[in-house]
């Protein structure tokens, strides 16, 4: 049983929403140490933090799409948070590009829908959200590029054109082989490289 509780309004103000309610929780929120906190569907999900080697994935990712970015705009990774309010979420992806515009705020929450590209790495525990969810939102967010790089499945899947129902493309290639990032980008995306390293590599 859910139980609703009115909140008292002060006069010439409006009541706060639940996702407001629940950013300000996930400010205050202790999250251990090498995890990180996102709001899927609602909820508070803390995730363990990257591998090592995906560092240089990400890097790889960004150093070839920086050359095509959209004027104005710069990509980057790291913990920045970007806010979905009509979808209640709120996500940190691990690559992300926007107008240098959206950055100039002292809030921690960063504008969605100023994303121009982001790009997610799959782990076992965010691999269904990244799959699932993150591109409902994304797409509905209106943002113009959404790259999953499913690190299981040793794959790279990119979704471009977004609209009220989705995305309207969906383009696929395993690591190893390029895949062509869709406008604004409109350049193509070398995946080798992209593989966990072998024992020999983490040995050497």
């Amino acid at each position: 049983m859910t139980l609703m509780a009115e909140r008292p309004v002060i006069n010439g103000t409006r009541p706060r929403s639940d996702f407001e309610e629940l950013l300000d929780l996930l400010d205050e929120l202790n999250v251990p140490d090498g995890y990180k906190a996102e709001i899927v569907r609602g909820s508070i999900v803390v995730s363990p933090w990257s591998k090592g080697y995906y560092l240089d994935v990400m890097e790889l990712v960004c150093d070839q799409l920086r050359p095509h970015l959209p004027d104005g705009h710069r990509i980057s990774y790291g913990p920045f948070l970007y806010v979905f309010p009509g979808s209640e979420s709120a996500y940190g992806p691990d690559i992300h590009a926007a107008h240098r515009h959206a950055h100039r705020t002292t809030s921690n929450h960063l504008d969605g829908e100023a994303l121009s590209f982001v790009a997610e790495l799959t782990s076992t525990s965010t691999r269904s959200d990244d799959l699932t969810d993150k591109v409902d939102v994304y797409a509905k967010a209106g943002v113009p590029v959404y790259l999953i790089l499913d690190m299981q499945e040793q794959q790279a899947i990119v979704y471009g054109s977004p609209s009220a129902k989705g995305y309207e493309l969906r383009l696929s290639k395993p690591f190893g082989e390029k895949l062509d990032i869709p406008d604004p980008f409109g350049c193509t995306l070398a995946t080798a490289g992209f593989q966990a390293p072998s024992e020999a590599d983490t040995e050497a």
